[in-house]
């Protein structure tokens, strides 16, 4: 209970950038003494700072505040896209993993069952989900970190990404736009994604059905260039038939929605 009620805390502050200490309580459902005693500990652990009446978060913890509160989003269908994608996994094969949260969440399938792979990634949460798991080379792609999504981008990053050809790429976006193109959220970013897509023998791209109805600003390459999506029955009717006229393998899993 008390995990929770931090991670809460964490998160409000993350969306509201400050709070008193009666909101906190409000959204918490906990007691202002217990609020006060939780901001105390979180600031004793440099993730707050505390004002008069309330907080805000640590400015060095938000970059990794606004990554674990992108986790959390739609995590039931991540996690079935994980699952899903796990199976595609291929023993003795060398495989790329983005820094996507979706992504992740197949890296977090892997360490629970592991298989013999060489891994490579540009995602720093990836990489650190994945230490001393057995059977796994891990190899992490330098170049400039990009704090929001933990990851490493730019042309440093590019040119050892043109050292190498990998079995398959497990690749997540931000949005997938009406004019068939996924998108992203930061250009270099998009840059690498787009390498990405040229150095792999199979493209598989892990994206939950809000996805499919977002926006970003930066094109990374159409729809087309992937070989494989995963996402879940949420897809709408659109894009499903959408995905079929371009010949690309689609899985939707399903989710236990209420009906």
């Amino acid at each position: 209970m008390q995990s929770d009620r931090i991670n809460k805390i964490q998160h409000h502050l993350y969306s509201a950038g400050f709070a008193n200490v009666q909101e906190l309580a409000e959204a918490t459902g906990a007691s202002i003494v217990t609020i006060r005693r939780d901001l105390q500990r979180l600031e004793e652990n440099g993730i707050v700072t505390r004002t008069h009446g309330g907080a805000r978060l640590a400015e060095a913890a938000g970059p990794e505040m606004a990554f674990q509160s992108r986790v959390q989003e739609n995590l039931e269908a991540k996690r079935a896209i994980g699952e899903m994608a796990y199976s595609l996994l291929r023993p003795h094969t060398t495989v790329f993993l983005d820094a996507g949260t979706t992504v992740l969440q197949l890296a977090r399938r892997l360490r629970v069952e592991p298989l013999p792979l060489t891994i490579f990634t540009n995602g720093l949460a990836v990489a650190q989900d994945l230490v001393n798991v057995e059977g796994l080379s891990v190899n992490l792609l330098g170049g400039q970190l990009r704090n929001e999504n933990l990851s490493m981008v730019g042309p440093y990053a590019e040119r050892l990404l043109s050292e190498f050809w990998f079995d398959q790429l497990y690749l997540g976006t931000s949005a997938v736009r009406g004019d068939a193109q996924m998108y992203t959220l930061n250009p270099a970013e998009a840059s690498l994604n787009r390498a990405m897509i040229t150095r792999t023998s199979q493209s598989i791209l892990l994206a939950d059905a809000s996805k499919f109805e977002g926006s970003a600003p930066y094109a990374v390459a159409p729809i087309s260039d992937i070989q494989t999506v995963i996402s879940d029955d949420g897809l709408s009717e659109v894009w499903k038939s959408r995905l079929g006229e371009l010949k690309i393998d689609t899985t939707l899993v399903p989710l236990g929605r209420n009906s």
